[in-house]
């Protein structure tokens, strides 16, 4: 089995190169130097129906190995950017909408999450990037509305750069932390896209 040293990389480097080894080998060990990076892993080998280890040597290092289970086929589950296509993708990239007033903005992107609640089809899909993943974030108003979402059947998504980026990894209130590799995936295999 090979060993590969991500430590240090940025999101999404440790899920790209794991992916890449695994089209060569049945299994791969990663070193990482985070929990976020240990999350995607785990969240990658799910969604192809690897398995899953991980071991924590430290506040700052993981062993992380991914394997074919003897009699597993490689498959998308209902957790793979291949689900996106069956719904609208919105992809929110602010905590607020539009240009202009703030305030303004606020209340406008509170009311288009409200609005997605109410759809009969409500999206498959909502990813928050840059300062938008205020907006799942423990104290904003809009919270209820995204476990409405939830509840609903769609995925919320928080980009995990962007949540440490604002210091706001800790307080995620709605949704889960994802890698950039998978927003990739979801943004390109989205049927309907709705970026803000």
């Amino acid at each position: 089995m090979k060993t590969i040293d991500m430590r240090g990389k940025p999101c999404p480097m440790p899920v790209v190169s794991a992916k890449k080894e695994l089209e060569k080998a049945d299994s791969v060990q990663i070193l990482v130097d985070n929990i976020l990076a240990v999350q995607n892993l785990k969240r990658m080998a799910d969604g192809i129906g690897y398995g899953f280890t991980s071991i924590v040597e430290n506040i700052d290092s993981f062993i992380v190995t991914i394997f074919k289970e003897e009699n597993a086929e490689e498959t998308e589950n209902s957790e793979s950017p291949a689900a996106a296509k069956e719904g609208a993708t919105v992809l929110i990239t602010s905590d607020r909408l539009g240009n202009g007033s703030d305030e303004l903005g606020r209340i406008l992107i509170k009311g288009f999450l409200f609005s997605l609640t109410e759809l009969p089809v409500p999206p498959k899909v909502v990813i928050f990037i840059n300062s938008g993943v205020h907006l799942a974030a423990e104290g904003s108003n809009t919270i209820a509305d995204l476990q409405t979402l939830c509840g609903k059947g769609t995925k919320v998504f928080a980009c995990g750069t962007c949540l440490n980026y604002y210091s706001l990894t800790e307080k995620l209130a709605a949704g889960e932390v994802v890698d950039m590799f998978t927003i990739t995936g979801y943004l390109t295999t989205a049927a309907k896209l709705i970026t803000l």
